[in-house]
């Protein structure tokens, strides 16, 4: 039987298509940002500091990457809400994933 995931806990999490096509169209939508992003803007305005640049590699599915739990949903004995620590500076939301061994789900990491 498994452990139940709790909050802080670090496990395996593997992408889906639909994760991977999210994750790669946040990286070109802002690469396509600054191409045409002419300079400074004031504070709230489009381009201002303090927007999200999503800035990595691209992902594909079926890579995997470590991921924090951050919400835990008591209805479903393993499903939980998942911050993806993923290759570059941003990170992926993956709610509702349930623990196991196919794309979209999680798993703990093997002891080595």
């Amino acid at each position: 039987m498994s452990q139940k995931p709790t909050l802080g806990r670090i496990v395996h999490y593997t992408l889906n298509e639909g994760d991977a096509k999210a994750i790669n169209k946040r990286r070109i939508d802002f690469q396509a940002f600054l191409s045409c992003f002419s300079g400074k803007s004031a504070p709230g305005q489009a381009g201002a500091d303090g927007h999200q640049a999503h800035i990595g590699n691209l992902v594909e599915a079926g890579q995997v990457y470590p991921a924090v739990v951050v919400r835990v949903w008591e209805s479903s004995f393993n499903s939980a809400n998942l911050q993806v620590l993923l290759d570059g500076n941003d990170t992926y939301w993956a709610t509702s994933r349930a623990e196991g061994d196919q794309p979209g789900t999680w798993a703990w990491p093997a002891r080595v």
